[in-house]
Protein backbone atom coordinates (compact mmCIF):
# COMPACT_ATOMS: atom_id res chain seq x y z
CA UNK A 1 0.00 0.00 0.00
CA UNK A 2 2.99 2.31 0.19
CA UNK A 3 2.65 2.48 -3.57
CA UNK A 4 -0.73 4.21 -3.19
CA UNK A 5 0.77 6.97 -1.03
CA UNK A 6 3.55 7.40 -3.60
CA UNK A 7 0.95 7.58 -6.39
CA UNK A 8 -1.13 10.12 -4.45
CA UNK A 9 1.89 12.28 -3.76
CA UNK A 10 2.88 12.05 -7.44
CA UNK A 11 -0.63 13.16 -8.46
CA UNK A 12 -0.37 16.14 -6.12
CA UNK A 13 2.81 17.10 -8.01
CA UNK A 14 1.00 16.66 -11.35
CA UNK A 15 3.24 13.73 -12.30
CA UNK A 16 1.77 12.15 -15.48
CA UNK A 17 2.95 8.62 -14.60
CA UNK A 18 1.27 8.79 -11.20
CA UNK A 19 -1.90 10.19 -12.76
CA UNK A 20 -1.96 7.41 -15.33
CA UNK A 21 -1.47 4.79 -12.64
CA UNK A 22 -4.30 6.20 -10.51
CA UNK A 23 -6.55 6.52 -13.55
CA UNK A 24 -5.98 2.92 -14.59
CA UNK A 25 -6.46 1.62 -11.06
CA UNK A 26 -9.71 3.49 -10.34
CA UNK A 27 -11.27 3.93 -13.78
CA UNK A 28 -13.70 0.99 -13.58
CA UNK A 29 -14.75 2.01 -10.06
CA UNK A 30 -15.44 5.57 -11.22
CA UNK A 31 -17.29 4.42 -14.35
CA UNK A 32 -19.64 2.23 -12.33
CA UNK A 33 -20.47 5.18 -10.09
CA UNK A 34 -21.22 7.42 -13.07
CA UNK A 35 -23.20 4.70 -14.82
CA UNK A 36 -25.67 4.51 -11.95
CA UNK A 37 -26.70 8.05 -12.87
CA UNK A 38 -25.99 8.19 -16.61
CA UNK A 39 -27.59 5.44 -18.67
CA UNK A 40 -25.66 5.73 -21.93
CA UNK A 41 -22.24 4.08 -21.89
CA UNK A 42 -20.53 6.57 -24.21
CA UNK A 43 -21.79 9.52 -22.17
CA UNK A 44 -20.78 7.81 -18.91
CA UNK A 45 -17.25 7.31 -20.30
CA UNK A 46 -17.01 11.00 -21.24
CA UNK A 47 -18.22 12.09 -17.82
CA UNK A 48 -15.81 9.70 -16.08
CA UNK A 49 -12.90 11.10 -18.07
CA UNK A 50 -14.01 14.67 -17.32
CA UNK A 51 -14.25 13.68 -13.67
CA UNK A 52 -10.65 12.49 -13.69
CA UNK A 53 -9.57 15.79 -15.26
CA UNK A 54 -11.31 17.61 -12.39
CA UNK A 55 -9.77 15.18 -9.91
CA UNK A 56 -6.24 15.79 -11.17
CA UNK A 57 -6.57 19.56 -11.52
CA UNK A 58 -7.86 19.87 -7.97
CA UNK A 59 -5.76 17.11 -6.39
CA UNK A 60 -3.96 19.51 -4.06
CA UNK A 61 -7.25 19.78 -2.14
CA UNK A 62 -7.17 16.04 -1.39
CA UNK A 63 -5.90 15.29 2.09
CA UNK A 64 -5.44 11.95 3.78
CA UNK A 65 -4.13 10.51 7.00
CA UNK A 66 -0.71 8.97 6.50
CA UNK A 67 -2.06 5.46 7.00
CA UNK A 68 -2.50 3.38 3.88
CA UNK A 69 -5.96 2.03 4.64
CA UNK A 70 -7.31 5.48 5.46
CA UNK A 71 -5.69 6.94 2.34
CA UNK A 72 -7.34 4.31 0.14
CA UNK A 73 -10.77 4.83 1.68
CA UNK A 74 -10.46 8.60 1.53
CA UNK A 75 -9.31 8.49 -2.09
CA UNK A 76 -12.26 6.30 -3.07
CA UNK A 77 -14.63 8.68 -1.31
CA UNK A 78 -13.02 11.66 -3.05
CA UNK A 79 -13.32 9.99 -6.45
CA UNK A 80 -16.91 9.01 -5.71
CA UNK A 81 -17.93 12.55 -4.79
CA UNK A 82 -16.34 14.04 -7.91
CA UNK A 83 -17.92 11.46 -10.21
CA UNK A 84 -21.37 11.93 -8.67
CA UNK A 85 -21.10 15.71 -8.99
CA UNK A 86 -20.02 15.40 -12.64
CA UNK A 87 -22.92 13.03 -13.36
CA UNK A 88 -25.42 15.35 -11.67
CA UNK A 89 -24.05 18.31 -13.64
CA UNK A 90 -24.69 16.36 -16.85
CA UNK A 91 -28.19 15.42 -15.72
CA UNK A 92 -28.93 19.08 -15.06
CA UNK A 93 -27.73 19.95 -18.57
CA UNK A 94 -30.01 17.22 -19.94
CA UNK A 95 -32.92 18.51 -17.83
CA UNK A 96 -32.89 15.27 -15.77
CA UNK A 97 -33.92 13.22 -18.80
CA UNK A 98 -31.94 9.98 -18.91
CA UNK A 99 -30.51 8.65 -22.14
CA UNK A 100 -31.16 5.04 -23.08
CA UNK A 101 -28.17 2.74 -23.23
CA UNK A 102 -26.36 -0.17 -21.69
CA UNK A 103 -22.99 -0.99 -20.27
CA UNK A 104 -20.68 -3.52 -21.92
CA UNK A 105 -20.06 -6.76 -20.04
CA UNK A 106 -16.29 -6.18 -19.76
CA UNK A 107 -16.90 -3.09 -17.62
CA UNK A 108 -18.91 -5.08 -15.08
CA UNK A 109 -16.14 -7.65 -14.82
CA UNK A 110 -13.22 -5.22 -14.51
CA UNK A 111 -13.90 -3.58 -11.18
CA UNK A 112 -13.41 -5.95 -8.30
CA UNK A 113 -11.48 -9.15 -8.64
CA UNK A 114 -12.60 -10.27 -5.16
CA UNK A 115 -16.30 -10.14 -6.07
CA UNK A 116 -17.78 -13.51 -6.76
CA UNK A 117 -20.10 -14.14 -9.69
CA UNK A 118 -23.23 -13.97 -7.51
CA UNK A 119 -22.29 -10.54 -6.13
CA UNK A 120 -21.58 -9.22 -9.60
CA UNK A 121 -24.89 -10.57 -10.95
CA UNK A 122 -26.82 -9.13 -8.00
CA UNK A 123 -25.18 -5.72 -8.48
CA UNK A 124 -26.12 -5.69 -12.18
CA UNK A 125 -29.71 -6.69 -11.35
CA UNK A 126 -30.03 -3.97 -8.71
CA UNK A 127 -28.64 -1.33 -11.06
CA UNK A 128 -31.08 -2.47 -13.76
CA UNK A 129 -34.03 -2.18 -11.33
CA UNK A 130 -32.93 1.29 -10.23
CA UNK A 131 -32.54 2.41 -13.84
CA UNK A 132 -36.13 1.28 -14.43
CA UNK A 133 -37.36 4.00 -12.09
CA UNK A 134 -38.40 7.43 -13.35
CA UNK A 135 -35.28 9.63 -13.51
CA UNK A 136 -36.08 11.86 -10.55
CA UNK A 137 -36.70 8.81 -8.35
CA UNK A 138 -33.61 6.89 -9.42
CA UNK A 139 -31.33 9.87 -8.85
CA UNK A 140 -32.60 10.46 -5.32
CA UNK A 141 -32.56 6.71 -4.56
CA UNK A 142 -28.93 6.43 -5.73
CA UNK A 143 -27.85 9.45 -3.78
CA UNK A 144 -29.62 8.54 -0.54
CA UNK A 145 -29.46 4.74 -0.36
CA UNK A 146 -26.29 3.91 -2.24
CA UNK A 147 -24.12 7.01 -1.93
CA UNK A 148 -25.16 8.07 1.57
CA UNK A 149 -26.26 11.66 0.99
CA UNK A 150 -28.89 13.08 3.34
CA UNK A 151 -32.04 14.80 2.07
CA UNK A 152 -30.68 18.29 2.66
CA UNK A 153 -27.56 17.54 0.57
CA UNK A 154 -29.69 15.97 -2.18
CA UNK A 155 -32.02 18.97 -2.20
CA UNK A 156 -29.07 21.36 -2.50
CA UNK A 157 -27.38 19.39 -5.29
CA UNK A 158 -30.55 18.86 -7.32
CA UNK A 159 -32.14 22.25 -6.56
CA UNK A 160 -35.30 20.67 -5.16
CA UNK A 161 -37.11 20.94 -1.84
CA UNK A 162 -36.19 18.57 0.99
CA UNK A 163 -39.79 17.31 0.97
CA UNK A 164 -39.49 16.52 -2.72
CA UNK A 165 -36.35 14.50 -2.03
CA UNK A 166 -38.12 12.53 0.70
CA UNK A 167 -41.18 11.99 -1.47
CA UNK A 168 -39.10 10.82 -4.45
CA UNK A 169 -37.23 8.36 -2.23
CA UNK A 170 -40.46 7.00 -0.79
CA UNK A 171 -41.99 6.54 -4.23
CA UNK A 172 -38.80 4.93 -5.53
CA UNK A 173 -38.87 2.40 -2.69
CA UNK A 174 -42.51 1.52 -3.36
CA UNK A 175 -41.87 1.03 -7.08
CA UNK A 176 -38.74 -1.05 -6.41
CA UNK A 177 -40.56 -3.22 -3.87
CA UNK A 178 -43.38 -3.84 -6.35
CA UNK A 179 -40.95 -4.64 -9.16
CA UNK A 180 -38.97 -7.04 -6.97
CA UNK A 181 -42.20 -8.71 -5.85
CA UNK A 182 -43.31 -9.12 -9.49
CA UNK A 183 -39.90 -10.51 -10.44
CA UNK A 184 -39.98 -13.01 -7.57
CA UNK A 185 -43.49 -14.12 -8.48
CA UNK A 186 -42.47 -14.70 -12.09
CA UNK A 187 -39.46 -16.76 -11.00
CA UNK A 188 -41.63 -18.83 -8.64
CA UNK A 189 -44.15 -19.52 -11.42
CA UNK A 190 -41.54 -21.05 -13.70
Amino acid sequence: MEKLITTIEGCKKQDPKSQKKLYEQYYAYALKIVFRYIYRYETAVDITNNGFVKLFTGFLKFEYVNEELDAAKMLMGYIKRIMINCAIDQLRKDKMIPQIGGIPEHVWNATNKSENADQSLLYKEIVALIKGLPAQYSIVFNMYVIDGYNHLEIADLLNIAVGTSKSNLSRARVILQNNIKKENESVCNI
